[in-house]
């Protein structure tokens, strides 16, 4: 057991904890969250005793195997393998030990080294170092090469590795799902349900969490805090401790009636919309759970995109790749407003090669790159970060793309992303990940897309971000394409999934949870296609043609009915903005007197006829999307 009393730690100025107390009970899965700059990563160093408490004390770490995830990334001579199996510090030096032996000739010592290495179950040692490369996504093939030959992320990936082979009765994760895909991300929740020490791990990714924890602890205001349960166990009891205090009451109501209002516009779209009846659901837990972030510092939409084409974006019959190495090939995406596309593969199939054809950023093998008039493409990736100037402020930034935007507008916008009062005019070189991540999401969100890109966007942001990204996304008018490892924003932001795979783009018929249990049934060297998808070992050349072709006919049948669809509800959101209307001025009191008669017939009237355009319009809307249903029934 290991308990924190009274712990108290200030850095420079700031002062992080003051007062605060735990217990971390033995084989416990504990989720540590709070936002960016609260302690997080400090709580860790003081478990590793790399900090010492300004007060208090730390009991139960002495004789504690502490297994770490380091975020730095390191150079080495080592190759990825041997790297990891470094990670076990006891091994590693018996098997150096073990070969200087051997190379020396001095065999009773060598008898002695070998027995201590099957003590530490040595000689399984290359074969578990080999399933943790596999788990993560690295090829056979590229275990053996040294550790400079990868680049950043793919070393942060070995340092996970690392931490999970080193033998452990605690283990220390932070931020472990960033650089991960989704299928690697499922493989990693798997491995850690199953891990029989102490973990305490930060993460911003609500459903990981869910499925892996079984306690959250949250810093606040300087203090720890235990709630039972995952993420959503937390968000549910802090919203009812948050509903008991008066001073957040107004805010709150305000927070509800936004969200009360999204869901009136959205649920017209859903009365029978097969897909949008999950969002609804969503939206209506939203309400429930809106105290739970009442107090976040972040509140930001999407601004209207101007003139728009339909489609915005296509690509037909396209090739797409590196050089002269094609990644996938027939590729046919159609992107049209109010589309929302997830994208879903494993690591390498070609996501991102795919998301910067889009873009054009990456030129066609084949094929065409058709742009709608007016296209204004905002693209997201962990790039963003880069190219971001370290020795400008976030005013500077939007300033720079905007130079006759008024100060106090540059402002009000940067304050919805917590870059408030001299904040906004700092420079950024030390700002924190989350902080940077936060400016290169603001950056594309003020240039007023109708296209959004989204390559991982949730990286490095922590839970309440993430759900101010998620609500702005839901509201945003545009088309979205999303690739992301974080499966609540994935359920919540797309309506369509597309799988990438064995060198192709086709619809995938399941959700989110059926693409899950397909991956964590999966062996993840050699991954097999879902059971929704038809087996392509058997498929020649020409099935494989016919298949996309009838995927692309499927498309274009739905195409047109979506226009029609999303045209009827602008009508039906016009003619209920009317009425609304119509109906305040039918309110006012002074329309009841008879030197008022004839005006108020006339509004009568009207009331009348605009009630029976609203119901055709609606029946209209329902016709049509019972036939889109039933389009896409057939289709799956």
């Amino acid at each position: 057991m290991i308990i924190l009393e009274d712990i108290a730690l200030r850095r420079g100025q700031k002062l992080l904890f003051s007062g605060a107390s735990a217990t971390l009970q033995p084989g416990q899965k504990i989720a540590l969250i709070g936002g960016n700059g609260c302690g997080k990563s400090s709580l860790f160093a003081l478990l590793l005793d790399e900090l010492q408490a300004d007060a208090g004390d730390i009991r139960g770490l002495k004789g504690l195997r502490i297994s770490h995830m380091a975020q730095e990334t390191e150079t080495s001579d080592l190759t990825a393998r041997h790297y990891v199996i470094a990670g076990d510090a006891a091994l590693y030096q018996t098997l150096q030990e073990l070969a200087w032996a051997d190379a020396a000739g001095h065999y009773e010592q060598s008898a002695t080294l070998h027995q201590r290495l099957e003590e530490l179950d040595g000689y399984s040692a290359e074969r578990r170092a080999e399933q943790l490369l596999l788990g993560l996504g690295f090829q056979r093939e590229k275990m053996d090469a040294p550790m400079s030959a990868f680049s950043g992320g793919w070393r942060i990936r070995l340092n996970l590795a690392r931490a999970l082979m080193a033998p452990s009765d605690l283990m220390l994760l932070d931020e472990p799902t960033n650089h991960l895909d989704l299928d690697t991300t499922l493989w990693l929740q798997s491995w850690l349900q199953a891990y029989r020490g102490t973990l305490l791990m930060i993460s911003h990714d609500r459903d990981f969490i869910d499925a892996t924890c079984e306690r959250t602890l949250e810093i606040t205001r300087q203090a720890l805090t235990a709630y039972r349960g995952g993420y959503s166990d937390y968000e549910r009891q802090r919203a009812e401790q948050m509903a008991q205090q008066q001073a957040h009451y107004e805010k709150q109501q305000r927070r509800i009636a936004d969200i009360e209002d999204f869901v009136r516009r959205f649920r017209a779209k859903a009365t029978k919309a097969r897909q949008a009846q999950s969002r609804l659901k969503e939206l209506e837990r939203m309400r429930k759970v809106a105290q739970a972030h009442i107090d976040s510092p972040f509140s930001f939409n999407f601004p209207a995109p101007g003139k728009v084409s339909d489609p915005l974006l296509t690509l037909s019959e396209a090739a797409l790749g590196h050089g002269v190495h094609t990644v996938l090939s027939q590729v046919s995406v159609s992107l049209s407003p109010g589309d929302r596309i997830g994208l879903l593969g494993k690591n390498g199939a070609g996501k991102t090669t795919l998301l910067k054809s889009l873009t054009g950023e990456l030129p066609l093998m084949a094929g065409e790159r058709t742009e709608g008039a007016h296209l204004q493409i905002g693209y997201f990736d962990q790039q963003q970060l880069e190219v971001l100037d370290l020795d400008a402020s976030p005013f500077l930034h939007l300033q720079r793309l905007s130079p006759t935007a008024r100060d106090q507008e540059i402002l009000d916008f940067l304050g919805g992303f917590d870059f408030r009062g001299d904040r906004a005019k700092e420079v950024i070189r030390p700002f924190s990940g989350g902080e940077k991540a936060r400016l290169a999401l603001a950056h594309v969100v003020w240039q007023a897309p109708n296209v959004l890109i989204l390559d991982e966007p949730t990286n490095h942001l922590d839970l309440d971000m993430r759900y101010a990204l998620e609500v702005a996304l839901q509201d945003y008018a545009g088309a979205i394409v999303l690739v992301s490892h974080d499966r609540h924003l994935l359920r919540n932001a797309v309506e369509q999934l597309l799988l990438v795979n064995e060198g192709s783009v086709e619809d995938y018929a399941g959700d989110v949870e059926a693409y899950e249990k397909w991956v964590l049934s999966a062996n993840p060297a050699e991954p097999p296609k879902p059971a929704v998808q038809p087996a392509l070992a058997a498929e020649d050349a020409g099935d494989r043609k016919a298949r996309r072709q009838a995927s692309a006919d499927r498309r274009a049948q739905l195409q047109p009915l979506k226009k029609t669809i999303r045209d009827l509800e602008a009508r039906l959101e016009k003619g209920q903005q009317a009425l609304d209307a119509l109906q305040t001025q039918l309110a006012d009191g002074d329309l009841y007197t008879q030197s008022a008669g004839d005006e108020l017939a006339e509004l009568l009237k009207q009331e009348g006829h605009l009630k029976r355009e609203l119901a055709e319009i609606e029946g209209e809307w329902l016709e049509q999307q019972e036939a889109l249903e039933a389009l896409e029934t057939a289709a799956s």
